[in-house]
């Protein structure tokens, strides 16, 4: 009965004292590049039994990911997109390829009651986690357009001559 009991008493479900506080290191751009090169291999080492599209498809969200990982040389990642990547490398994708994998190839292009095969599911959820990435991609580039106008303003502000300049 002792395993179902709480910990009582202050350490109970708070950081020791020894405990750092340094940012989660599992976020930054290194690990998602990590993530990155783990999805690539597991890509890579199922291209033969995956179709040729599917290949191609996944490695374009790899790639994709890995321009909003780049977009971190500017500026931080914004939370919504470490979820979005650190999700998508970790969870959708893998379990889309290993789901499909699962199939017995038989299978794989006979009309499910959807009337789609298994391959053609495949493609389209590896088509809505690439428009998942682009919306995602697509957001972090604004930022740094937004930025830069936010630049432009303060230092026009800052450095053009004023109306009440004599």
């Amino acid at each position: 009965m002792s395993r179902f009991r709480r910990e009582r008493g202050p350490a109970a479900g708070l950081p020791s004292a020894s405990a750092s506080a340094e940012p989660d290191v599992s976020d930054s751009p290194d690990a998602l590049r990590g993530l990155v090169f783990d999805a690539v291999r597991m890509i890579n080492q199922n291209s033969g039994r995956l179709p040729g599209e599917a290949v191609v498809n996944a490695r374009r969200v790899t790639d994709t990911l890995r321009e909003i990982i780049s977009t971190s040389d500017v500026r931080p990642l914004d939370v919504y997109a470490v979820i979005n990547i650190r999700s998508t490398l970790t969870d959708y994708l893998p379990t889309t390829i290993r789901t499909y994998l699962a199939v017995d190839e038989e299978l794989r292009d006979s009309p499910r009651p959807s009337a789609l095969t298994a391959t053609q599911s495949l493609l389209e959820q590896i088509e809505a986690l690439q428009i998942s990435a682009d919306l995602v991609l697509t957001a972090a580039r604004n930022l740094d357009i937004d930025a830069l106008m936010t630049q432009g303003t303060f230092l026009r502000t800052k450095f053009a001559g004023s109306d009440l300049d004599l």
